[in-house]
């Protein structure tokens, strides 16, 4: 079941960064939406064949999401970074204790 946050964080994203196209014109928002969007729908197809590295793949999405959203989120305060910086913050405490715990599991 862990694959599905990543599956819907990235439908998510590529479905904003082609929001972010469609109504700005912004280039850098699709680029951007549609490659944190793939690398999260990587990560949960890894994690639903059980192959390795799935996990990492989902929270090194996050942690490109949150990069890229904190940061306006603080400057702008505007919804939408705001709400991005909301789904990385979700992915990186989800995949985060997932990594946490199959660490945990490893060194028992």
């Amino acid at each position: 079941m862990a694959d599905l946050p990543a599956m819907v964080l990235g439908v998510l994203c590529a479905f904003g960064g082609s929001m972010g196209y469609i109504r700005q014109g912004s280039l850098p928002s699709l680029i951007a939406g549609a490659g944190v969007g793939a690398l999260y729908g990587y990560g949960g197809l890894r994690i639903r064949n059980n192959q390795s590295y799935g996990i990492e793949t989902a929270l090194l999405a996050s942690l490109v999401l949150a990069g890229s959203s904190y940061p306006r989120a603080i400057k702008t305060g505007k919804p939408l970074p705001i709400g991005l910086s909301v789904l990385a913050t979700y992915g990186l405490f989800y995949y985060g204790m997932k990594y946490k715990n199959k660490n945990a599991i490893k060194r028992d």
